[in-house]
């Protein structure tokens, strides 16, 4: 689960996990244009980028209270025995969907707490408290061991033999990727908040990458250059709902809370330009 930020004295937006997946998928059916190639093979990797946090869902209905906040535990502050049967648990679920959904979701898993193969700064894997990396080591050995013998059996037919080339694979995954950051940069931080922010290495082609700039422009429009999406102007949306910290002591607890809270909407337009 996702706590976003917000003004003081106000209510925590709370997004699961599928509510951050899906707006990760609207991205994903919307990029490509001339300058960047859109995603192939294209149905199996939206579906991945669509679902690639599954393995919240049981966590997501019934979380942990956070004592430092009163609220459930935020995304990666939530301890190892907890987000670590979610790091298996999304694999899981794609892998009965499709291999290739099975590999770039293992990867996913795997590069969370890596550096995300050396594209971003944040190595998860040195945040763990030693009481809970035997959990989270066994779980990362697990999926590399999944990643191999889900690239063996891809590697027997020639037509998916094909996506699990290198530039090819880690184009997919780039995608991927660049989908759940930038979901992520609207559903942790409240529109009153969001900034400038740069995205680093996201792919034009197999052998091209891109830092591409969004920033707010007006209020529900942000402005992003370059542009890698096929509509300027396009509309995106994701729904959390309005929670505070200790709601779940006077209101029966959060699963509870959770399915009875309204949701609250917000859309937000893309558009090209610096």
């Amino acid at each position: 689960m996702i706590i976003q930020t917000a003004a003081p004295n106000s209510p925590r937006l709370a997004v699961m996990m599928h509510e951050h997946t899906a707006l990760s998928g609207q991205f994903a059916r919307a990029f490509g244009n001339a300058a960047f190639e859109p995603i192939a093979p294209l149905d199996l990797v939206v579906y991945i980028i669509a679902n690639h946090d599954a393995g919240w869902a049981a966590f997501d209905r019934d979380p942990v209270t956070d004592p430092a906040t009163r609220l459930p535990y935020n995304l990666t502050e939530t301890l190892a025995e907890h987000i670590a049967p979610t790091s298996k648990g999304s694999p899981d679920f794609n892998a009965r969907h499709h291999p290739y959904c099975g590999l770039l979701s293992s990867m996913h898993s795997w590069g969370i707490y890596n550096g995300r193969y050396g594209l971003s700064n944040m190595v998860l894997v040195d945040r763990i408290p030693p009481a809970g990396r035997p959990i989270v080591d066994a779980m990362l050995t697990g999926e590399l061991e999944r990643q191999k013998a889900l690239k063996a059996e891809l590697s027997k037919s020639s037509a998916t033999a094909a996506w699990i080339e290198e530039r090819h694979l880690f184009q997919n995954y780039k995608q991927l990727q660049f989908c759940d950051t930038l979901a992520l940069y609207f559903n942790r931080v409240h529109p009153g908040a969001r900034a400038k922010q740069v995205f680093e290495h996201v792919p034009m082609s197999r052998d091209k990458d891109a830092a591409v700039t969004i920033r707010p422009k007006a209020p529900g429009v942000y402005a992003v250059s370059p542009f890698p999406f096929a509509s300027d102007g396009a509309t995106f949306a994701f729904a959390g709902r309005p929670i505070s910290p200790g709601q779940q002591e006077r209101d029966g607890g959060w699963p509870t809370v959770l399915a009875t809270t309204p949701t609250q909407w917000e859309t937000f337009k893309l558009v090209a330009g610096a």
